[in-house]
């Protein structure tokens, strides 16, 4: 079974592949753009505020712990790889609307 672009394997679970926006109206997914995953945030991204809240939008939509989920490229970017540990590909997918 194939998965979107955006969800890579990793040998602890997944990578996410996304696109922020920050200081949206509205939290929540917004379906793919570029290859990325398009997540919107109401935080603005400053002190990591955007980061916290995407951690924690992204473990409460793959009901998984925040502890699993960490930034692993693009802290100050835009465009930013998330580690999901213990979901598969195809658990995320469904999970996020890409499946």
């Amino acid at each position: 079974m194939s998965h979107p672009a955006w969800i890579e394997n990793h040998p602890q679970g997944i990578v996410l592949l996304v696109k922020v926006q920050p200081r949206s109206s509205k939290a929540g997914i917004g379906g793919e753009i570029g290859g990325r995953l398009k997540i919107k945030l109401s935080s603005p991204p400053i002190e990591g505020k955007a980061n916290k809240e995407l951690i924690e939008l992204v473990a409460k939509r793959l009901k998984i712990a925040k502890s699993a989920v960490s930034l692993v490229k693009g802290e100050k970017g835009k465009e930013k790889s998330l580690l999901c540990k213990g979901i598969s590909p195809q658990e995320a997918a469904e999970l996020l609307g890409g499946g």
